[in-house]
């Protein structure tokens, strides 16, 4: 299986992922194995590849679209204006056309997913700030049975988070 991508994240041109990378417990032989191929569809990265397919070119230029409006306005407002633009200048005209609302109602799904993705990937980072700082403070205060007990008692770490201040 392949698969395009184009978010913003730093990607390769290709990757492959596995299924198996996701099991739990690894084993030699595997019955059925999922490949899929990721090919980074951004300026700059299968530049030939997308040359040649006229609608994957239109596309990556749609979403350039979206994402220069997307600087200057909430995005689903660019994705509106990236609409109307992209049809004037004939970019994936026809299919716009035909499918505007659910090319707007798609596109802020998948950002508002992404957006979900980064407020986690954030709320994560500040935990772990959260209980690194926990863990200095218990180890200033000879408390070491303590930093044990925070790695393994999820009600003694929040009860000692804001005991400390530090929620």
């Amino acid at each position: 299986m392949t698969k395009s991508m184009n978010g913003t994240d730093k990607m390769p041109e290709q990757s492959v992922l596995r299924l198996s990378d996701a099991y739990e417990s690894k084993s030699e032989e595997l019955d059925l194995e999922l490949r899929i191929r990721f090919i980074n569809i951004n300026p700059g990265y299968n530049e030939e590849m997308i040359e040649r397919s006229p609608t994957l070119y239109q596309y990556v230029k749609f979403v350039d679209t979206v994402r220069k409006y997307q600087q200057e306005m909430p995005f689903p407002e660019a994705v509106e204006k990236a609409i109307d633009e992209c049809i004037k200048k004939g970019i994936l005209a026809e299919f716009l056309r035909k499918n505007r609302a659910e090319v707007l109602r798609v596109s802020i799904f998948e950002y508002d997913e992404e957006h979900m993705r980064q407020e986690r990937e954030e709320s994560r980072q500040e935990s772990f700030e959260q209980i690194g700082e926990l863990i200095v403070k218990l180890n200033q205060l000879g408390r070491q049975d303590d930093i044990l007990k925070v790695a393994t008692d999820a009600k003694f770490r929040e009860e000692l988070l804001e005991k400390f201040h530090l929620d």
